[in-house]
């Protein structure tokens, strides 16, 4: 997967480069690239912004500028072959079913917006799709974008060591995930439960699904309904 993030403050992308997307980078498995509008400015301060027509308080970014930013991204590519996202507190809601959806393409392109929005007539020109992490406002799209760009990732075949392990994740099967216990098995007198130390597979797996009921019983019941209405 090749993930292109249109950006003018490309250094706040440093944490993509470690940890488990930064190996997963060095062997290949994804590609993160960066196009900076500025560098796509006519300004000669290299400029991304200006103020609104009609009056109001706040900057919005130059269409021009972005444009060309995306259309170095796309490069050849047809329609089809790419998802073009930009990160709004307008859009959608990000959640897991969408990070999934996501996985499935092989070209991303994230547009970070900044400032006051960006110019109206970029998203007229190319339809990008609006997404937001939530109902508040940042001070730039580049969190939300690394946001995405992380949910999206780990999906990828082998970019988490134990694959099955996203499978389990929360919000897989629409419900938090169960109580998870590791060495050692006593902490200041709690115990690791019983069933965990059984070896017996059936009844981990059917203590799980019950704990991850329970869980999201307690901490988000809206899930729980969705769940049950679907199941």
């Amino acid at each position: 997967m090749r993930i292109d993030i249109v950006t003018t403050f490309p250094e706040m992308f440093a944490p993509l480069g470690t940890s488990i997307l930064g190996k997963a980078q060095e062997r290949g498995l994804i590609e993160i690239r960066f196009f900076n509008p500025r560098d796509y400015s006519k300004d000669p301060h290299r400029k991304t912004d200006d103020v609104q027509y009609g009056g109001s308080e706040g900057m919005v970014m130059t269409a021009p500028p972005l444009l060309e930013s995306v259309e170095a991204a796309i490069g050849g590519e047809g329609r089809g072959t790419y998802r073009l996202i930009l990160t709004s507190p307008q859009g959608g809601l990000f959640d897991q079913p969408m990070a999934v959806e996501l996985s499935r393409c092989p070209h991303l392109i994230l547009v970070c917006g900044h400032y006051k929005g960006v110019d109206e007539r970029f998203i007229d020109l190319l339809q990008p799709e609006e997404i937001s992490i939530g109902d508040y406002v940042l001070t730039g799209g580049e969190l939300p974008a690394m946001v995405i760009a992380d949910a999206v990732a780990r999906l990828l075949p082998n970019v988490v060591g134990g694959y099955a392990s996203v499978e389990e994740d929360s919000f897989g099967e629409g419900l938090l995930d169960c109580p998870r216990y590791t060495r050692p098995r006593s902490v200041r007198g709690l115990e690791v439960p019983d069933v965990l130390l059984s070896g017996n597979h059936s009844k981990i797996a059917a203590w799980r699904k019950r704990m991850a009921i329970e869980a999201t019983r307690r901490k988000r019941p809206d899930l729980l309904a969705k769940y049950e209405e679907i199941r």
